[in-house]
């Protein structure tokens, strides 16, 4: 709905010059709110016109003010047209810079998202993870291919962006891109800590997201079985190299640790809890929540093994961690070599620990999400909803207590 909009022209006899002339003023009613300004013309106070909002008469100079006036006036209307034209809010602010030739400054979508990333990128090692950085550089590439993909253009003003906006933008990476559900939740996640800053800094006053609701898709995780981690154990290979991923995957199986974890342990991780035994103790890579983990007898005899290993001295870490492609690389050939038929990764040492090692040997789940380094309860949850075995292993305890004799 368009502000009403009132013209008035006025002899501000206040302001009377010694040569007994009053300036005339400009009043620009927006609804209720005024704005008030100098035309740069001046008339005598008798020659001033209240009713007619004009100069009496019809002098050279009673006709040259009457017309500059009159051009003045259809000004205003066309300052409220461009503000209507460029989609703004026309009120007193506005129509004021308008008057005044303030241009207001865009915000740019693309440059604001721009300069968050090179902010995260500063505090890589502080507050945020390298990998944290990457998937906010992956996200703006997103955001731009999208801009050329349904607008042709290379940015846009954040006060552009609306419900359709982003629901299109949805469809965008589910189709154009093909990304999965999760993995489209998750940019447009990303996205929307671009609204919450601007929203945040009041560049734009409505938020985008109100109506707007994503669900992620609960994702079965895989996860080694203890026959399974058994096999892998007594599993000796002809390849050393084999054999050293075998066994630092294994460590992971037995820490919960994820690979950026287990790559940058370190003598410093390693000391005393308070059982009087050895313990981890490690900020996580990804979130920097404090992960302290009692090392359990597997573990401990990993750490003892590659104690003496030539690239555990020059790195001056615990365990000689290969990059996390090569290990996935030899997991695969590992699990072939094992008979296990499911696609190793490294992370399912994680989801291993989580299920198999501690959740199944009744560890209660406040444990395990400590140990995991979980800043949420629900998400250690996600482990527990598919432990079939323990609830078989639970329910034979209760109808051994129910058993009719």
């Amino acid at each position: 709905m368009n502000a009403k909009l009132s013209i008035l022209f006025y002899a501000k006899r206040a302001k009377t010059t010694t040569d007994g002339l009053v300036p005339i003023y400009i009043r620009v009613t927006v609804d209720s709110e005024r704005i008030e300004l100098s035309t740069k013309r001046y008339t005598s106070p008798d020659k001033w016109s209240v009713e007619g909002n004009r100069i009496k008469g019809t002098s050279a100079e009673a006709k040259a003010v009457n017309t500059y006036l009159d051009t003045l006036k259809a000004k205003m209307y066309e300052y409220q047209q461009q503000l209507i034209r460029e989609d703004e809010e026309v009120n007193a602010e506005n129509m004021r810079n308008k008057i005044l030739g303030i241009e207001k400054r865009k915000h740019l979508l693309v440059a604001i998202f721009k300069q968050h990333n090179d902010e995260v990128k500063a505090l890589i090692g502080k507050d945020y993870a390298p990998a944290t950085h990457i998937r906010y550089v992956t996200s703006l590439k997103h955001t731009v291919d999208y801009l050329q993909w349904k607008y042709k253009i290379s940015d846009i003003d954040i006060r552009k962006i609306d419900h359709e906006f982003i629901t299109s933008y949805e469809f965008y990476l589910k189709s154009v891109c093909k990304c999965c559900q999760n993995t489209t939740s998750k940019y447009i996640k990303n996205f929307g800590k671009i609204i919450r800053i601007c929203l945040a800094n009041g560049w734009i006053q409505k938020n985008p997201f109100i109506n707007y609701k994503s669900k992620m898709v609960e994702v079965e995780r895989a996860f080694l079985s203890m026959e399974e981690i058994e096999i892998m154990l007594n599993k000796e290979f002809s390849m050393e190299r084999l054999n050293q991923v075998k066994d630092i995957f294994l460590f992971s199986c037995f820490t919960g640790l994820a690979y950026a974890d287990v790559k940058k342990l370190s003598t410093r991780n390693i000391g005393i809890g308070i059982d009087g035994e050895r313990w981890i103790f490690i900020n996580r890579t990804k979130t920097d929540t404090r992960s302290n983990i009692p090392i359990l007898p597997i573990a401990s005899a990993i750490l003892e093994k590659y104690r003496d290993h030539p690239q555990v001295a020059i790195q001056g870490k615990l365990l000689p961690v290969l990059s996390n492609q090569k290990m996935n690389g030899y997991l695969k050939e590992i699990a072939d070599l094992c008979g296990i038929n499911k696609e190793l990764t490294f992370h399912i040492a994680r989801h291993t620990f989580a299920t198999t090692v501690t959740l199944s040997n009744g560890v209660p789940i406040e444990s395990v999400s400590k140990m995991l380094g979980h800043k949420n309860l629900k998400t250690t949850q996600h482990y527990a909803k598919i432990l079939d075995l323990k609830v078989s292993n639970d329910m034979q305890i209760l109808k051994e207590k129910f058993w009719i004799r």
